[in-house]
Parts: C-alpha cells; sequence; structure tokens
C-alpha cells in the first residue's frame, strides 16, 4: 500500500514562499510553440501573481510565487499591462496563475471583462484551472473574448494508485466530464501530464505518462504538455529521502515523446523543457538532446536519436 502525505504534511515540509507583488507578474516571457494548424507562432506568457491555489497538489511548487491573500480588484488587469507593455508581439497568450484562472479568490470575477479587453489583440488565450472548476465561467469567459479560448488542466496521471495520493482532489471522470464541458461548448483544452510522479520507478514512469497522454486525448484535447516531476517543494524531497521518489531522467522524457508523437491526428504532444539538462547525468550530450526535443515540440515529428560516445560506454 502507498503511503498517503495529508494535506497538513505537504504544508509542514513546505519552505517559505518568494516574495512578489500584486501589482506584477512574477515573470512573464516569449516563446515559439507550434498551433494546431502547424505553424510555429511567438506565444507570449504571463505568470500571475495572486492567491495560492486551495488544492495544495503533492507535487505542486508553484505556491512559491503566491500571495496569502487576494489580490484588490484591478489588479490582475493591471499585472497583464505591466507584462503587456513590455513583451514583443504575439500571437497566443498565456495568463498562467499558479492555480485556477476561475477561481473568484484568485482573480476576481469583477476583472474579467477587462481582462479580456486586454486579450483582444491574441487569436488564442490560455489559462489554466482545476477540471472541477470547469463550468459556465469557462464559457462566460470565452464569450468575452475576440479570439479563442483554451483551458489547461493537470491530468497528473492515470494511475490508479497514485493520482489519488496526489492530493490533487479529482478523479479520472472530474478530468473527463470538464473536458467533455470544454469541447461542447467549442474551448479546446490543454492536459499537463508528470513523467515519473511519486511512488513510481523509471519504466512505470514512462508507461504511465504514454497511458496518461493516450487517456487525454480520448477525452477530446488537443494538446498535451508532458512535465518531468522535479523536487523543490519539501514534499517530493521527503519522499525522495523514503525511497518513494527519484527524478526522472532526460532520456525517459525523450521515451514518451517519441511514443506519443503521431498516435492520434490533430494533437499535439509537448515536452517540458523547462531545467532540462538536470535531468540528464551526461554533460557531453544533454545540450544536443534538449535541442533534438525542442525541435521535436516544433515539428511534432520523431527526429533521428543523438548518439553519444560517452553513454553508449556507459551503458557497455
Amino acid at each position: 500500500m502507498i503511503a498517503t502525505l495529508a494535506t497538513s504534511d505537504i504544508l509542514r515540509l513546505r519552505g517559505p514562499k518568494n516574495a512578489v507583488s500584486p501589482t506584477k507578474p512574477y515573470e512573464f516571457l516569449v516563446e515559439p510553440e507550434v498551433t494546431a494548424r502547424g505553424e510555429v507562432v511567438d506565444v507570449a506568457t504571463i505568470f500571475l501573481t495572486n492567491r495560492e491555489c486551495p488544492y495544495r497538489c503533492l507535487m505542486c511548487d508553484l505556491w512559491k510565487n503566491t500571495l496569502d491573500d487576494s489580490v484588490k480588484t484591478g489588479q490582475i488587469a493591471q499585472q497583464i499591462r505591466f507584462a503587456l507593455e513590455r513583451l514583443p508581439r504575439a500571437r497566443v497568450l498565456k495568463l498562467y496563475n499558479s492555480g485556477n484562472f476561475f477561481d473568484v479568490k484568485a482573480i476576481p470575477e469583477e476583472d474579467r471583462r477587462e481582462i479580456a479587453g486586454l486579450c483582444d489583440p491574441f487569436e488564442t488565450v490560455v489559462v489554466e484551472n482545476h477540471p472541477k472548476l470547469c463550468n459556465s465561467q469557462c464559457t462566460e469567459f470565452a464569450s468575452l473574448l475576440k479570439g479563442n479560448l483554451e483551458v489547461a488542466m493537470g491530468l497528473e496521471t492515470v494511475h490508479p494508485e497514485v493520482l489519488p495520493r496526489l492530493n490533487k482532489q479529482m478523479t479520472l471522470e472530474d478530468f473527463r466530464d470538464a473536458s467533455s464541458y470544454l469541447c461542447e461548448h467549442g474551448i479546446s483544452a490543454r492536459a499537463f501530464v508528470l513523467l515519473k510522479p511519486p511512488f513510481l520507478n523509471e519504466d512505470e514512469g514512462i508507461e504511465w505518462a504514454v497511458k496518461s497522454v493516450d487517456f487525454a486525448v480520448d477525452c477530446g484535447v488537443s494538446c498535451v504538455a508532458v512535465i518531468p516531476t522535479r523536487p523543490g517543494n519539501g514534499a517530493v524531497e521527503y519522499l525522495e529521502e523514503r525511497g518513494d521518489y527519484s527524478p526522472p531522467r532526460l532520456d525517459s522524457l525523450e521515451r514518451v515523446l517519441e511514443e506519443s508523437l503521431g498516435r492520434e491526428p490533430n494533437h499535439r504532444v509537448f515536452a517540458d523543457l523547462w531545467d532540462a539538462q538536470s535531468f540528464s547525468w551526461c554533460d557531453e550530450c544533454v545540450s544536443d538532446r534538449i535541442a533534438r526535443l525542442a525541435k521535436m515540440n516544433l515539428t511534432q515529428t520523431v527526429m533521428p536519436s543523438i548518439q553519444c560516445r560517452r553513454c553508449a560506454a556507459e551503458i557497455n
């Protein structure tokens, strides 16, 4: 039986939060991404500062850049305006808020019309949200946008024993119902899948990540991001000390992307490459491997594998 950490344990194991401002996003950037039409476009991502997500998932470290209290009316729009004035032009906008866009304690409901107005220049607006909060709020916000709305949700894993122990507070049916609701109302769905969450070994991590991608696609999700499970939030380090977690390898991320690409038409699968070098033990080929994954992300095509003499010697 896999041991479970309660919410109180997850909170107890945390370190301090970072100092952030309610009037400025804690980060913003532009990077390329391939669209559903196969075009590579610039995507602006604004990491909004707001109240912490109430779900407190076991593996999450996004709380580090959140506030203890709700923002005031107008401050989220102020943050978006601050970032857009400093970012180059882009066709897609991601508004990521370390939690749930439709949590009224995180982003005030009365701000949504002004936020939608700031999104007018963008073809697509992506927000993140918990499956249990995908309801009429999503369709109401979509109606305010000139462009299309896409809602990104954390699926994490379809492993029947691991998912309940991530403190996600949802079931696979919750995820399927949310995806169906979004698709029925013309809203695209994006999913986050974890590579090797706690309680799985390396081979299991690969197997269940691929299964999770397949489940998301079957639910109608049009885009899946595969995220290596990282330490850094206290709870994951605790599980690592107990032997219930170890970081995934870079070659496992390669395997998942290779096996997931092209399985279904008109669906995109991305490997999350933030801090990807930390998952490789070989400093001779790591840059080439990450560049290969980045190219696969943009082309949605499996590229020739990287041949490394040092890695080959280690295997042999």
